[in-house]
């Protein structure tokens, strides 16, 4: 009889299939969401499948993905970016204006672009982890100060980038670029993020701060280096968005970092810090499009599109409160 107990209370014990279904479903909410309105799109508007289209929604969600892949670093490590879109703004500024006024090299000036990408995470970073301000606060400052830099740099007007910059806006063997890139930075944020001693560290971080540094793990060179991985992945957003325009724009990226953040946690990244995955933002940031996609092919004002994106902003900072506190009890 025992043993029959045993048996029974093992049995009664397995998962079912609704527990895994419902296990897959909160795990896999973004990917599921995605394929609900890829196939309600396709019945509203059976144009949104045909390649071009796809394509362009491709196109649409790369600089989204590669702020939202920086971005989710400093997430992780139980941070905020806010300067990612004002980074990527001056960024491509300085690689137009030391190549045009200055006679860079092309490639002496993208390296430029990618170093002050660094130096503006950097500043960041070290405000948040020496100074002790808020991460909020510390790139709500470096926004307006890159953001003003911009405008000082190219006193208000667009400047033109060189055919190697304008590269990564075309296409290879048939391929957008700006699909490869993205491509590109997600698989090097995936590696830094799962493979590589900092990328335990920011999860480390995250989860735990005051448990991270009593073993062993720097805290504040993790910070900072949350911050200066963000800064260089919006310079190479900055990159794609010059190379797409064909020249710096003063007011390119503006707002993005809205987008990037959404995209984060949409793809369920936790603002509390110690959760989150790049393959989650990849998702996060196709959703986004594929939504912005949707509401132009039917017609969408603008002007509502805002209002829609804004609520699935709202939606998904929500969600994750409400999972954050069903997980505590």
């Amino acid at each position: 009889m025992a043993a029959q107990s045993v048996k029974l209370g093992y049995d009664t014990g397995k998962i079912t299939v609704a527990d895994k279904i419902k296990l897959f479903a909160s795990r896999n909410g973004a990917l599921i969401g995605l394929i609900i309105l890829c196939i309600a799109l396709s019945f509203v508007a059976p144009a949104f499948l045909s390649a071009p289209n796809l394509l362009n929604v491709g196109i649409q969600a790369a600089t989204v993905a590669i702020l939202a892949f920086g971005q989710t670093f400093v997430i992780v490590a139980a941070g905020i970016d806010l300067s990612v879109g004002a980074t990527a703004a001056v960024s491509s500024m300085l690689v137009a204006y030391t190549g045009a006024n200055m006679g860079l090299p092309a490639w002496l000036t993208i390296i430029v672009g990618l170093l002050a990408g660094a130096a503006f995470g950097a500043c960041s970073g070290m405000m948040n982890a020496f100074l002790r301000l808020p991460s909020f606060i510390a790139t709500l400052a470096m926004m307006s100060v890159a953001r003003g830099l911009t405008l000082v740099i190219s006193d208000g007007r667009p400047i033109s980038t060189s055919e190697m910059v304008n590269f990564f806006g075309g296409t290879l063997a048939g391929i957008p670029v700006p699909i490869i890139m993205m491509v590109i930075m997600g698989i090097v944020a995936s590696i830094i993020l799962n493979f590589t001693t900092i990328g335990r560290s920011m999860y480390a971080v995250g989860g735990n701060m005051e448990a991270s540094r009593l073993s062993g793990i720097s805290v504040h060179k993790t910070q900072i280096m949350v911050f200066v991985l963000s800064g260089i992945f919006a310079a190479v957003a900055g990159l794609v968005i010059a190379g797409r325009l064909h020249s710096a724009q003063p007011q390119a990226a503006d707002g993005y970092e809205m987008d990037a953040i959404a995209s984060v946690v949409i793809g369920g990244a936790s603002l509390s810090g110690g959760k989150g995955k790049i393959s989650g933002t990849f998702i996060g940031a196709i959703l986004l499009a594929v939504i912005r996609n949707g509401l132009n092919i039917m017609n969408v004002s603008s002007f509502w599109q805002k209002v829609v994106i804004g609520l699935v902003i709202a939606f998904a900072v929500s969600f994750d409160t409400l999972r954050r506190k069903v997980d505590t009890h």
